[in-house]
């Protein structure tokens, strides 16, 4: 199957607000004003666009009541127009108040670990969706941390009034316009022992911070991060053919096109839900050939072992794969 929780759910638009120039948040709720699935930080809905694709937005909440989450009568998202827009961007930004929204249930691959004693969250322009209800979840614990919020200027920072409120001096506002590209090596270099990181942000950020953090030598789960821009495919890609353990079914993979979407096409239905290497649920095992990994799930040394591989994103290095589906 391919939706491995939650349903649909037809919504209405209640609240636009424009937060910045290209920035708006959008508030959902149900017509009758019921309760909604309930979530938790780092939770996302996907938004049905009229082209039949969905696109996956962060759930947002500043509130200190937790109710606003475990007992939601509405749901907030924050979405930048994209320049161009594959879509989800420029639908958003089309919709009125009134408008109804197909959405599917809230999902949580970026949740925080409540056995972590100390977190730094690392939010870099639009990134801060996610990041923002960490923060509020964080202060609603009593737990220690600290949020750094970097834009190429501060007048492109959205949610920055909501989020001095919330958090006063815990909040650090890096602006590249005036202090230059926030170095994120840096920054993890000085962390105590005991600190782990969030990161959302640009996927320039979320590279520099896996490798420092393999430079760094961390242990698994000290950084966490989440990836908003869809996977791109090379013109130099050669097709390849999957072969299906279970059934013995081939399908070929073509440039451009990845297993998963060569799977979903051809009537097979295969866990997953990211699309962009690295949530993990649509992991294979691979019984023969060499995968081309290009995911952000795996360590290094999964990565050594050829024996998993994403789906999603990667690819293979050999004509054939046989994957354990």
């Amino acid at each position: 199957m391919s939706e491995p929780n939650g349903g649909m759910l037809n919504l209405v638009v209640t609240e636009i607000n424009t937060e910045t120039p290209a920035i708006r948040s959008v508030t959902l709720a149900k017509a009758d004003g019921g309760l909604l699935p309930e979530w938790s930080a780092g939770a996302h809905i996907d938004i049905e666009l009229p082209s039949g694709d969905r696109r996956s937005y962060s759930l947002m909440d500043t509130s200190l009541d937790e109710n606003h989450t475990k007992q939601a009568k509405s749901y907030r998202i924050g979405v930048r127009r994209e320049e161009p827009s594959s879509g989800g961007s420029a639908f958003v930004h089309s919709l009125n108040v009134g408008d109804r929204v197909a959405v599917r249930s809230p999902r949580n691959n970026f949740a925080l670990d409540p056995g972590q004693n100390e977190v730094l969250l690392l939010a870099g322009g639009i990134g801060i969706t996610p990041i923002v209800s960490m923060a509020a979840e964080l202060t609603r614990r009593g737990s220690a941390f600290r949020l750094i919020y970097a834009g190429r200027a501060r007048r492109d920072l959205a949610f920055v009034p909501e989020l001095e409120v919330l958090l006063g001096k815990r909040l650090e506002i890096h602006d590249d316009s005036v202090s230059g590209v926030l170095d994120v090596v840096a920054k993890m270099r000085s962390l105590g022992e005991g600190i782990s990181l969030y990161v959302c942000g640009p996927i320039s950020m979320i590279e520099a911070a896996i490798s420092a953090a393999r430079a760094l030598d961390w242990p698994d789960g000290r950084l966490r991060f989440e990836i908003f821009t869809k996977p791109t495919f090379t013109e130099g890609d050669a097709a390849f053919e999957v072969v299906l353990a279970s059934s013995g079914k081939r399908f070929r993979v073509l440039p451009g096109r990845s297993i998963l979407d060569t799977l979903i096409e051809n009537g097979e239905q295969p866990l997953h839900d990211c699309k962009r290497g690295d949530c993990g649920l649509c992991q294979a095992g691979v019984l023969e050939g060499l995968p081309e990994h290009r995911d952000y799930y795996l360590s290094e040394k999964e990565r050594s072992m050829n024996k998993v591989m994403q789906i999603c994103v990667s690819r293979s290095r050999t004509p054939v794969l046989v994957l354990d589906l």
